[in-house]
């Protein structure tokens, strides 16, 4: 099975990249000493230039596969999200019955992050910690109905659209759907930064996880 998911590539639209990184040694290793930058100094302090230093490269060498450190951030989220995407759909396909189906899913995108062994570059848990504390990032901009509308964010707004899918199964008639679906994924980080940061201010934790509290709430309201 390792064997048979090393060969999976995680798809990342691709105009956000310049050259894609996964076709290259040079790439992968930008890819996985940048999110171990980003990790460690935080996106506001990350430059090309330190990252470059890093791996023992030239600045301009990783230019030319992102146009800039913006571009970069939406790679690595657009990678998660296709990641978790692809985990999703995994778990969640031989489930016959709707209410395991969606609760599967909402474990998937709200449970805290393990190593994938798939892909030996990338570090899942690294990534999940910089997705919670930098993702809005991505898309808190000026530029972001025009990278919109250049499918900048499909991959996101795909995994949003299926969970709104598995909702609708349940209770077609359900009115905050979408809503609901983006709530659980966006919640979510939300949660897992509460609990690490500002415990007085969330039931998440030791006894009670984010993904107890999306499927109790979810399942509550679509039910009632």
């Amino acid at each position: 099975m390792i064997n048979l998911l090393s060969n999976l590539k995680i798809q990342v639209p691709d105009k956000i990249f310049i050259k894609d990184p996964e076709s290259s040694k040079l790439g992968k290793r930008i890819i996985e000493h940048g999110i171990m930058l980003i990790d460690e100094i935080g996106f506001d302090s990350f430059t090309f230039k330190k990252l470059g230093a890093k791996i023992g490269s030239n600045e301009s060498s990783i230019y030319r596969y992102f146009e800039n450190k913006h571009m970069f951030l939406l790679y690595m989220t657009s990678w998660y999200w296709a990641w978790i995407e692809y985990q999703m759909v995994f778990a969640t396909h031989s489930i016959v019955d709707k209410d395991d189906r969606l609760i599967k899913a909402i474990e998937i995108v709200t449970r805290e992050i393990n190593e994938d062994v798939a892909f030996t570059h990338i570090d899942e848990v690294a990534l999940n910690r910089i997705v919670i504390n930098e993702y809005s990032k991505s898309y808190l901009t000026k530029e972001v109905d025009t990278e919109n509308k250049e499918g900048f964010f499909m991959v996101y707004k795909r995994l949003v659209t299926r969970i709104k899918d598995m909702i609708l199964a349940i209770n077609p008639k359900y009115s905050y759907a979408s809503t609901l679906a983006s709530t659980i994924i966006e919640g979510a980080l939300h949660q897992h930064f509460l609990k690490d940061h500002f415990k007085s201010i969330t039931d998440c934790g030791k006894t009670v996880t984010p993904s107890e509290f999306f499927i109790s709430i979810t399942m509550k309201s679509i039910k009632s």
